[in-house]
């Protein structure tokens, strides 16, 4: 049998299969070396990390070799849409140009299939905290009709809508093979697509949910296989750490109460004083959240002794008992009615699930872990892992126990390949490599085909106010404004938080709210409308008659947001993406580096801002054929000696040095190229 290696390298071939599904195929030596490593890791087994560049093409670099494989393969990406993106674009493609005979499924968490027993239970419901009656007929009708019962196919549904909870499962309210739908059920349809497929899709979250449970007893969601790729893999330690921890909130308790009370009315009515119970719950609740007072939203509060900071320990032991107690309560209500219906069954589940979050963190926080509390119109606990080291050693590589038999000699030994477009700042990418585990894995770096000094330009602002200075956002707003009206729109503004979104969306708006730039601009700001709007609309541009767009983002938008072409050519940066020093996580962590001897600012701050800033201008430049440029706004840069460090973390464009080169090069781009 011909070798993997040989056939990768054959595909990737002038003239090759993929030369003649696809008319702007081109033979890049980035692409096959990393499409020969990933071949060499299957055969043999173990873990590789692979950077590779905007613009390599990683995608067909790890499908290609693990498709010819013949191997099961599981690949996780990191959210739904780019999920969505490779089984229903990326996947379809390839299988077809290789000619192959492979069965795919798309696998995502039970939030993202509608639950046919929550919509019955949905409708039943009445009560005026109750989401649009109008937005569950329309789920209701399409219903009927939908196969996968995947919510992302309704279209006009808000991700955000209050009504997706009411209609969709979790892990904590499914009744499994007890519920009167289990045969319809969209969950176990896609789980049972996924046994029988050769290569299954999922997401970094989903992965992790499978993870945290496999050790409880319950069935694993996710079907074995030999061969894993974590796509997007920079955001796997921040999406581990969410599941492998444990987090309670007032908002899980809220829905519990609303659970109970509907189920009891329902099937057991005057048996049990429901109304009683879940008002016991509600009231305990609403109680804990009093304790924290008044904060602004998004408030963290450390918690390293017996209470959270700023709140008294007495009240707080005290919320945290009575939550617990009317947890325990609800248990023994639900324990004596729990033959009469399922639902009974689930729920006391759920309960003493509860109960038990509560006595845990009634307790000391457990070592190698950090505890903190999310303050909002809600309360969250949150006892949190630092990284998931642990974890991805011991439940995924089993690195400190001996192989089964069945591993013994290599050939079937299990393959993890991690992949993005930024790993780190350095060649052997601690950053990814240290939290994630996989310190002795094989590293790879491919660095991008586009040609950066040509395509792109970099603008740092000498004379600028220094980022903690009160004007910074005005002057951005004003730089990013100047720019937006040279270019007729094109451009997008990522910000650092969300004090400055605000501030900069609003400021931009008063520069075009009137004359003839009110007609041609318009100022678009991250949370007014749900996120694929605002990338659609972006990407539109100026096209229909419509005007150009200037986006204002945050979060989420320094990374996966993809504007190739002339739709985006000015990206303006705020201020360098440092980690909040405040928050408990990022001390934890840092006091954690201190403690071994190291340096927090060099070995976490600095690499973590290089990475989020290399992410942020990697949205500039998406194909061979795209000009633009970068801005900066962050005196810091040059100002400060670790500033080379993240200058040298940017693609290497071509510097402008005042702000007549600025203009010039924005002109420039008018004219269709520098």
């Amino acid at each position: 049998m011909i070798p993997l290696e040989d056939r990768v390298r054959e595909v990737f071939a002038h003239g090759g299969a993929l030369s003649r599904a696809a008319e702007q195929f081109r033979e890049r030596d980035g692409q096959t070396r990393m499409a020969l490593a990933v071949a060499q890791v299957i055969e043999e087994g173990g873990p590789l990390v692979v950077e590779a560049g905007t613009g390599v093409g990683k995608t067909f670099s790890y499908l290609v070799p693990a498709l010819l494989s013949g191997e099961r393969v599981l690949l996780s990406t990191a959210t739904k849409a780019l999920q969505d993106q490779l089984y229903g674009r990326d996947l379809p493609r390839l299988v077809e140009a290789l000619g192959l005979p492979v069965r795919t499924a798309l696998l995502k968490g039970r939030a993202s299939y509608l639950c046919l027993h929550r919509l019955e239970l949905a409708r039943r419901d009445a009560s005026p905290e109750r989401a649009s009656q109008r937005a569950l007929a329309k789920i209701e009708q399409w219903s009927q009709a939908t196969r996968t019962g995947d919510l992302a196919e309704l279209p006009g549904l808000d991700e955000r809508s209050p009504i997706i909870p009411l209609v969709t499962s979790t892990r904590e309210n499914c009744l499994g093979a007890q519920c009167p739908q289990f045969r319809a059920c969209h969950v176990n349809l896609a789980r049972r697509e996924a046994l029988a497929a050769d290569v299954v899709v999922v997401n970094h979250h989903l992965f992790f949910a499978d993870l945290s449970v496999r050790e409880s007893g319950m069935a694993e969601l996710l079907p074995t296989v030999r061969v894993v790729v974590f796509d997007e893999a920079h955001q796997l330690n921040e999406t581990g750490v969410q599941f492998l921890g444990v987090q309670l909130g007032s908002a899980q308790a809220l829905d519990f109460s609303r659970d109970v009370l509907a189920a009891g009315l329902q099937h057991a009515r005057g048996l049990v004083d429901w109304q009683t119970l879940a008002a016991g719950v509600e009231r305990a609740a609403r109680e804990l959240r009093l304790c924290a007072g008044k904060q602004w939203p998004g408030t963290k509060l450390r918690w390293t002794d017996e209470a959270p900071e700023g709140i008294a320990p007495g009240p707080w032991q005290n919320a945290l008992d009575e939550l617990q107690q009317a947890f325990e309560h609800a248990a023994d209500g639900l324990a004596m009615v729990s033959e009469l219906s399922p639902d009974f069954v689930r729920l006391h589940e759920r309960a003493v699930e509860l109960a038990g979050r509560g006595e845990r963190f009634a307790q000391p926080c457990a070592p190698e872990s950090v505890r903190w509390v999310d303050v909002g119109n809600q309360l969250r606990l949150v006892e949190s892992p630092l990284d998931i080291a642990h974890a991805v050693k011991r439940r995924m590589l089993k690195t400190d126990s001996p192989p089964p038999a069945e591993e013994e000699g290599g050939q079937s030994r299990r393959s993890w390949i991690f992949t993005s477009a930024t790993l780190g700042d350095e060649p052997q990418l601690r950053w990814f490599t240290e939290p994630c585990g996989l310190e002795d894995a094989a590293v790879l770096r491919v660095s991008s085909p586009f040609d950066y000094l040509e395509q792109a330009a970099l603008y740092v602002p000498r004379n600028f106010p220094k980022p903690n200075d009160p004007s910074h956002s005005a002057q951005v707003a004003r730089l990013a404004g100047r720019g937006a009206a040279l270019l007729g729109g094109r451009t997008l503004v990522l910000t650092t938080t969300l004090r400055a979104l605000r501030t900069i969306g609003d400021d931009l708006r008063r520069q075009f709210e009137q004359g003839d730039a009110a007609r041609t601009l318009e100022v678009l700001v991250q949370g007014e409308l749900p996120k694929r709007v605002l990338m659609d609309r972006f990407r539109e541009g100026a096209d229909h008659g419509r005007p150009g767009c200037v986006l204002v983002a945050s979060a989420s938008f320094w990374e996966g947001f993809d504007a190739p072409g002339d739709a985006l050519q000015l990206v303006v940066i705020d201020k360098l993406p440092f980690p909040p020093p405040n928050d408990p996580l990022v001390e934890a962590r840092s006091k954690r580096l201190e403690g071994q001897g190291r340096s927090a600012f060099n070995d976490y701050f600095i690499p973590e801002a290089a990475v989020a800033l290399k992410q942020g201008a990697g949205r500039l430049i998406r194909r061979e054929t795209d000009r633009g440029v970068l801005a900066i706004c962050d005196t810091r840069l040059t100002a400060m000696g670790y500033g080379k460090r993240l200058l040298a973390a940017v693609p290497g464009m071509r510097r402008l040095e005042s702000e007549a080169d600025f203009d010039a090069a924005l002109n420039d781009l008018t004219q269709q190229g520098f």
